[in-house]
């Protein structure tokens, strides 16, 4: 099968397992839509993606107001190019900047504590031409001067965690992962991302790394929105891939305020070009066991959308 056509096969199929609810009423009059729990979009660029979920789920405006602080959290940890798949697609951290000042923000403030050197990972993943294009500020998240320690009372293995500064003082802040593989956590999305937050990572990989990552994500500031980049998978190799070959051209999106649904869609999703067991990421079903979401779908109102 081609590659062009086996993309389109497992898009339709991905797409079919994520319902959402009619519009109609059952007395035949239209019902005002309620905000989805979840949207989905498949089939446009970077941009297009955003712009058409945030739409669904009732413009920026809903999630920023005039004059707040914003941080918006990628996943820049590796010192790649776009196509490799490693960090979030420049275009849709570009794009969230733009909406979220047109929004009237104060001031957008991107960061990630890289695994890699951050000057470079920031300029060789395109994010930092992105943000400050778009009027967004770069700040470092390497210098432990930068984070503050800040209690997780209901964590089971992490009960602190010192935690950037920037998300600290922001009035809201956006996750916006990538989905990809990760050789260690099994799989990096919303919740994983979470670990670009702290600075105290290796306490994680040393006392249950996928119990430690469900741990943060009680911390008491939660994202307004979990915006998953699926535009470019990795499916193997990761978190920072080794070839352009290890990426699968997907064109999809998934955004939502729930962290443990956005992840379990997203499992969904890589499944429809790599076989992974939601059961070997761990830290999804301990995230739902710590009340932060839920893995069944199909008690949520999802939207799909066909570009």
């Amino acid at each position: 099968m081609k590659r062009r056509d086996f993309l389109k096969t497992t898009l339709a199929a991905g797409a079919a397992t994520l319902t959402f609810n009619s519009v109609w009423a059952n007395s035949g009059e239209l019902m005002v839509a309620s905000t989805p729990d979840l949207v989905a979009v498949k089939g446009g660029e970077p941009a297009q993606l955003l712009q058409e979920a945030l739409k669904a789920l009732g413009g920026i405006e809903k999630y920023v107001k005039k004059g707040q602080n914003v941080v918006i959290k990628p996943n820049i940890g590796w010192d790649r190019k776009p196509e490799f798949a490693a960090n979030t697609n420049p275009e849709i951290v570009g794009e969230l900047v733009k909406q979220c000042l047109r929004a009237g923000a104060k001031k957008v403030v991107v960061f990630d504590h890289t695994c890699d050197n951050w000057k470079r990972t920031y300029a060789n993943s395109g994010i930092k031409q992105a943000v400050e294009s778009a009027g967004g500020v770069m700040l470092p998240g390497n210098d432990a001067s930068y984070y503050k320690e800040v209690k997780l009372p209901r964590g089971v293995k992490l009960k602190s965690a010192k935690i950037h500064q920037a998300l600290l003082d922001a009035d809201v802040w956006f996750n916006v992962p990538i989905l990809k593989h990760h050789d260690g956590a099994k799989i990096s999305i919303a919740m994983k991302n979470y670990m670009g937050i702290v600075y105290d990572r290796p306490y994680f990989h040393s006392n249950d790394l996928q119990q430690c990552i469900a741990d943060i994500c009680t911390f008491s500031k939660k994202p307004v929105l979990n915006i998953i980049d699926a535009y470019r998978v990795l499916t193997r190799n990761g978190p920072q891939s080794r070839s352009v070959s290890d990426a699968f051209l997907m064109k999809a999106l998934i955004i939502s305020p729930n962290i443990v649904a956005a992840d379990t869609a997203a499992v969904g999703l890589f499944n429809q070009v790599v076989k992974m067991d939601i059961n070997d990421v761990k830290h999804i079903g301990h995230g739902e066991r710590l009340e932060l979401g839920t893995k069944n779908l199909d008690k949520l109102d999802i939207k799909r959308i066909t570009l």
